[in-house]
């Protein structure tokens, strides 16, 4: 007998097969083929086949492949809205009080406070102190009276306990649920009515009506979108834990960002012992205040004045170091920042900088040598900002340029100093925001003279420090000059 394929005829049109291989072997054309899909790790679009780059997003390397052919993901609709239009006018605003969480440091981040419903979403490198500030706001929470449901899917209820025997106090009435399946949280979520949520971590969520693997696209989207939907349902306030890519930026798709009202970057070098809170997106509150903390041995300390602690270790006296304002948010801060031009040893001159951005440090680094009479272009340069902290305003630009002339004129900038000012192409100095509050945290901490940028005489002068108008990167060169005679080029 003749052998027969199996793909593509019915069993009545292929005669010698009996009934028994008829019902033990399916035919392949009638099998249903397994169906997959390339989803994008930052903007979460699928499409059809594996690509190289995200047509969507433009990233390049972040399509991750999917299976399409398990449960449908149903959209949810977390805000519960009618389907009628409704007039704005008409529309009733709950009277519910923020939720205070009881660290003044994260609380003016928030905007005073969470809002009931709101999900917040806490990101940070590992080690940086993430679980740390989500066990000691949900002891302080607690503390006050209020329910408080803590979701470990990485560590257990002893593990966590072993951590919260370094606070002062060891919150005993949380709420401990090991648990990465989300059905089963929300179904204990409901029993205990909590007015605070904490999930560490989202990545390690699931629900069952996706079937790809814990920390996929469509496993992250859907269970934040689920444990979204029950804040809102609830009137609890929910915090997402989640972790951050190699170049800092959250893991998971973007579309996890829109799905929650706060974002908070949590900041830190592990040899420092200062951490910063940072809000990316807030719907409640603004997004230029920065939450100062310090780790010790006892957990997270909120620092109310960082000026102070940030200038402790300052060396007064070496050339190279100048003392900068810097504003986050309505909070003036004094941070030091460090240069030193040294001599290229290998032909190619280096530029390594850390806690500000490499492009800033090059195009001033243009500007002093096209400006002024310091040579850089041809010598080593290293800049640091003392205490680990991250420079990304414009302001400092004026403190660097005299940091950098400080150093290779081996002239040092008197104590009692600081500068601001933001430097253009063409070297003159431009004017920065709240200068008051710049000059007057100086005048606070000891500082007699500020250079500024010379067209910024509308701001209220201080009694107790002086301003010293500086119209371009070279006139402040030239300012250094005088104040100490004798540096070399």
């Amino acid at each position: 007998m003749a052998t027969r394929s199996l793909v593509g005829s019915p069993p009545d049109c292929q005669p010698g097969f009996t009934a028994e291989l008829t019902a033990k072997a399916p035919y392949i054309g009638d099998m249903a083929k397994t169906k997959s899909v390339y989803a994008c790790t930052e903007c979460g679009a699928q499409q059809p086949r594996l690509l190289g780059r995200c047509p969507d997003c433009g990233g390049w390397d972040c399509l991750v492949e999917e299976a399409s052919g398990g449960a449908e993901i149903r959209n949810v609709s977390p805000l519960g809205i009618g389907s009628k239009p409704q007039a704005l006018g008409e529309v009733a605003v709950s009277g519910s009080p923020r939720l205070s969480s009881g660290i003044s440091e994260l609380d003016r981040v928030l905007g005073g406070g969470a809002v009931p419903g709101s999900v917040t979403l806490l990101g940070g490198e590992p080690g940086v102190g993430k679980s740390t500030l989500a066990l000691q706001v949900a002891a302080c929470v607690q503390m006050s009276g209020r329910k408080v449901l803590y979701v470990s899917g990485e560590e257990s209820p002893a593990q966590i306990r072993l951590r919260a025997d370094r606070l002062d106090s060891v919150p005993s009435g949380i709420r401990l649920l090991a648990e990465t399946r989300v059905e089963a949280i929300t179904g204990h979520w409901s029993e205990l009515a909590p007015d605070l949520v904490l999930i560490d971590s989202i990545q390690t969520m699931h629900c069952d009506r996706v079937e790809s693997a814990p920390g996929s696209v469509a496993q992250v989207r859907e269970s934040a979108a689920l444990l979204s939907a029950a804040a809102r349902r609830t009137g609890a306030a929910l915090f997402l834990i989640g972790h951050v890519t190699k170049d800092g930026s959250l893991a998971g798709p973007r579309v996890l960002e829109h799905l929650v009202d706060v974002v908070l970057g949590f900041e830190g070098d592990r040899d420092h012992a200062f951490r910063l809170l940072r809000a990316l997106k807030n719907r409640f509150g603004s997004t230029q205040e920065v939450g100062v903390f310090r780790m010790d041995a006892a957990g997270l300390e909120g620092v109310e004045n960082p000026s102070e602690h940030f200038l402790a270790e300052r060396s007064t006296g070496a050339p190279g170091s100048c003392i900068v304002p810097l504003l986050e948010g309505t909070r003036p801060m004094l941070v030091e920042v460090q240069a030193l031009v040294a001599n290229a040893a290998y032909g190619m001159p280096r530029r390594t900088c850390m806690g500000i951005e490499d492009g800033r440090v090059a195009l001033l680094l243009a500007v002093l040598d096209r400006r002024s009479e310091v040579d850089v272009a041809a010598r080593d340069v290293y800049v640091n900002v003392a205490g680990g902290v991250r420079v990304g305003e414009p302001s400092a630009d004026l403190g660097l340029c005299l940091a950098l002339a400080s150093s290779r004129l081996d002239l040092p900038i008197p104590a009692d100093v600081a500068a601001c000012g933001e430097v253009g192409l063409g070297g003159e100095v431009r004017g920065v925001s709240h200068l008051d509050l710049r000059v007057r945290e100086a005048a606070r901490l000891g500082f007699r003279r500020v250079l500024t940028p010379s067209r910024s005489g509308s701001e209220t002068e201080s009694k107790d420090c002086e301003r010293v108008p500086i119209s371009s990167v070279a006139a402040a060169v030239a300012w250094l000059l005088a104040e100490s005679p004798g540096g070399s080029v």
